[in-house]
């Protein structure tokens, strides 16, 4: 199966740009409105993996779908997900994707193919084999992606969503953010294989790349999103990274090893390729300083919206919960 050139076109390349400063500035401005005691919510940093969900995202179109877990804000993001309505629903209201009862942890933007997100961990699998199977029936040529971190390879889900996307050929991406940390756990002492070595036991590709280079996730995506669309079955990939920020916000992140951290975060690859951009000539100083003002006026835009919308009235508690409202 040919999918073309692998290498993305100088718009691709700004796309995917904007993307990843899209999720640099979100991640930003939600850790100050958090400190600032704006909003109190739990909140899981995204940073150092901007380049994953942002190369893979410029495969994909409206009608494809993601699904992610509770630490996947930016993978949202990177699809398409309106900065008021996720704003709205992170400050838990009303003009929310899911009317304030999702909050941070369970956000879902359907209009923009992120399905149902949730507090479990690796759940991201079993639930994209569902709704790609709903595609293969479909035959409607839609692709689903499902985001995991490492630590959920380790799941039995894993394991049963590989085996069972592979039997059925359905039409799906793994992508592991191998971030180097389930949680507090570095990676190493939970596994002695590969993530992407698992896939030759299903009987699917399986790639490992650097997750933050743009050029190796977007040619990655590219091919096995291509296979997946061709009915050629699933593919998997480990996009290696670290994470910038501990676990959770607030998180001291004591157990990371400080030479380590601060290697990562000198070298951060949003402003790699923003340089990149630069040196190549695919961009100017000026354009990606408009696109990084835009993207901050949006942000002020949406934060106001969140916190001047109304909190949900009491009776919605008993809404959204039965087909029909029961006595």
């Amino acid at each position: 199966m040919s999918v073309g050139n692998l290498d993305p076109t100088a718009a691709e390349q700004l796309d995917m740009y904007r993307r990843m400063a899209l999720i640099k500035a979100n991640d930003e401005r939600s850790r100050k409105v958090i400190m600032s005691g704006r909003l109190v919510m739990p909140y899981y940093s995204p940073r150092g993996q901007d380049v994953i969900p942002s190369a893979v995202s410029v495969n994909l179109t409206d009608d494809d779908y993601i699904c992610t877990i509770y630490r996947g804000t930016h993978d949202m993001l990177a699809k398409g997900f309106p900065l008021k309505d996720m704003w709205a629903e992170v400050a838990g209201r009303t003009t929310g994707t899911c009317k304030g009862k999702g909050g941070p942890m369970h956000l879902t933007c359907p209009e923009k193919g992120v399905m149902v997100t949730t507090g479990i961990v690796g759940s991201s699998m079993p639930i994209a084999n569902g709704i790609a199977w709903g595609s293969q029936l479909k035959g409607d040529g839609r692709v689903t992606v499902a985001y995991f971190g490492d630590a959920a390879a380790n799941i039995g889900a894993f394991h049963e969503s590989l085996n069972l996307a592979a039997v059925w050929k359905l039409p799906v991406v793994f992508v592991c953010q191998n971030n180097e940390w389930g949680e507090h756990t570095a990676y190493e002492k939970t596994s002695n294989v590969r993530v992407a070595d698992r896939a030759a036991a299903y009987g699917m590709p399986g790639e490992r790349v650097d997750g933050n280079d743009p050029f190796a996730v977007y040619a990655a995506a590219r091919r096995a999103v291509a296979r997946a669309r061709a009915g050629d079955g699933p593919s998997l990939i480990e996009a290696m990274t670290y994470r910038f920020h501990g676990h959770v916000f607030g998180d001291q992140d004591a157990y990371m090893d400080k030479a380590r951290k601060a290697d990562a975060m000198a070298n951060d690859p949003v402003l790699r390729f923003r340089a990149r951009l630069v040196e190549s000539g695919i961009a100017g100083e000026d354009e990606l300083a408009a696109i990084e003002a835009a993207i901050e006026a949006a942000i002020d835009e949406a934060v106001d919206y969140a916190l001047a919308s109304p909190f949900p009235d009491v009776a919605e508690l008993k809404r959204d919960v039965f087909a029909e409202e029961l006595a």
